[in-house]
């Protein structure tokens, strides 16, 4: 990217004067030309009204699909109770594979759905992995064996790996750093919502008798049916970019560009910049952020074990079925009380993270060392391990915040998501029979990652606090001060506008005027 000195002051030069345009489109964000067209400042009347417009528009779209995907995505742990191990002759060990092979092919996809975010439009592409997994969902009904399976939940994985991924981009294009730690908390915790109607879901299917067609099928039938449905309303609805948004004007698009200006990350660049690559590889936040995600993952394997767990305490089916909904009720109650904290408190996204996680080792130690006749106190331990969900989801929204440059962005994003999945992929050969029924072992591993967790937190938020003193100490950084771009404007005539710097796609440690949130 290169800079012009000799423009004179006026933000705008007609182009029959010979001059250099200083960058060319590929070069800067999607949003730099409608940034450039806007010189007037948004009233904070204004800024709030195009924020609630797009809340009303997007974020009912996001909570139905992670509730959705969640739902889906614990099938399988639900099925367990409903005889889908019975049913398909599944041993331990197969069964533990089909909790892994979901991760597994999480993990190879997970960079090349981030690129092909980049590259298309994000809510097509999600409407189509939507479709697909939806398919494969449905097509778990007609398994009969450890093969068939094994393949569905491979396709589930691969779908699945977009979705996340796209959040995490659409929120970062949609919404200021403070506003994205709030967002990212209301559509995770409608995973606490799809454990509550999941439950119910299963505790329904029991009692559905039909011969042949087993509760377990049923249960993959109707969330495959709900998903297929929710494939349709992202292909026509779900925005693509604030540039594109089919709800908002010409004029609010620019402004709704605006409004994330403060966030000095930009839209989107749907060019793959490779000198971006190599500097998230470098960067020593994403592999604090990267160990963070894979530690507090290895407990997640919970999600698949839970209801055998529960069942194991002395519980019928019918009460494990509904006993899962108190999971998803703390879920929902934590993570909202997180990110309310998290976003009132200033620089707080650490500490409260860090806090969380104080109930999963208490959860830990109960299910260690009560007696294995106290169902009720063990049950409690069980429920507490569900808090800490909150440091992730922080996590999520706070690695958005702090990475800048698109490409980079959706590199730092692709790891931290490949480290959620390999300790998701990892943790589920802990479960073994040999453990059962108190399972210490794996609950050990569980309560070791519990404790490092929220030092990770701590030490990634005092290494950004100490590079934001080196910034504030450092002389005013003009290299990107004086950087135009051509435009065409509606008479056709063409002239060059000044971009702001926070649209030059610029990354973190270019950008030598952005500052991290903690």
């Amino acid at each position: 990217m290169s800079t012009k000195g000799s423009f004179a002051d006026s933000d705008e030069k007609r182009a029959h004067v010979n001059v250099h345009v200083a960058v060319a489109d590929a070069d800067v964000d999607t949003a730099a030309k409608l940034a450039a067209g806007l010189d007037e400042e948004l009233t904070p009347e204004e800024f709030n009204r195009i924020r609630k417009k797009i809340d009303w528009h997007i974020l009912p779209l996001m909570c139905i699909l992670y509730w959705i995907q969640f739902m889906d995505k614990t099938t399988l742990g639900s099925s367990a109770i409903l005889g889908i191990r019975e049913a398909t002759h599944l041993t331990t060990n197969q069964y533990n594979w089909l909790g892994t092979i979901f991760y597994l092919s999480y993990l190879v996809f997970e960079y090349p759905q981030n690129l092909a975010l980049q590259r298309f439009p994000v809510g097509k592409w999600m409407s189509i992995n939507i479709f697909t997994w939806g398919v494969a969902l449905c097509a778990h009904a007609a398994c009969t064996n450890f093969g068939g399976l094994f393949a569905v939940r491979l396709i589930l994985g691969v779908c699945e790996g977009s979705i996340t991924a796209g959040f995490m981009i659409v929120s970062s294009m949609f919404y200021t750093r403070n506003e994205q730690t709030l967002r990212v908390g209301y559509w995770f915790l409608m995973n606490g919502t799809a454990q509550i109607i999941s439950g119910f879901l299963s505790f329904g299917t029991l009692h559905i008798k039909t011969g042949k067609f087993e509760p377990w099928q049923w249960l993959m039938i109707i969330t495959g049916i709900l998903t297929l449905i929710t494939s349709v309303l992202y292909w026509f609805l779900f925005p693509d970019s604030p540039t594109t948004a089919w709800f908002l004007t010409p004029e609010e698009r620019a402004k709704a560009v605006k409004r994330i200006q403060e966030n000095q990350t930009g839209v989107e660049n749907k060019h793959f910049k490779i000198e971006q690559f190599y500097e998230a590889l470098r960067d020593p936040k994403t592999w604090l952020f990267a160990l963070f995600s894979a530690l507090d993952n290895v407990p997640n394997s919970l999600t698949n074990q839970r209801q055998i767990i529960v069942s194991s305490f002395g519980f019928s089916n019918l009460h494990t079925t509904l006993l899962g909904c108190v999971d998803g009720f703390i879920e929902i109650v934590t993570i909202y009380s997180g990110v309310q904290i998290a976003a009132r408190l200033t620089n707080s996204r650490a500490y409260v993270g860090a806090i969380y996680f104080i109930p999963n080792i208490l959860g830990v130690l109960l299910i260690n060392f009560l007696p294995w006749d106290d169902k009720v106190g063990l049950l409690f331990g069980q429920w507490l391990t569900g808090v800490g969900t909150t440091g992730f989801v922080l996590s999520l929204s706070w690695v958005s915040s702090v990475t800048s440059g698109h490409t980079k962005r959706i590199t730092v994003n692709a790891i931290m998501l490949i480290s959620y999945c390999v300790g998701n992929a990892s943790a589920p050969f802990m479960w073994q029979a040999k453990y059962r029924p108190r399972n210490h072992v794996p609950w050990i591993i569980i309560g070791i990652c519990y404790l490092i967790c929220p030092l990770l937190l701590l030490l990634i938020r005092s290494l950004l606090a100490r590079e934001n003193k080196k910034r504030d100490a450092e002389p005013a950084d003009d290299t990107y001060d004086d950087v135009y771009i051509e435009v065409v404007l509606p008479d056709g005539s063409r002239t060059e506008r000044r971009v702001d710097k926070e649209f030059l796609d610029l990354t973190d440690i270019q950008n030598r005027d952005f500052r991290y949130v903690l």
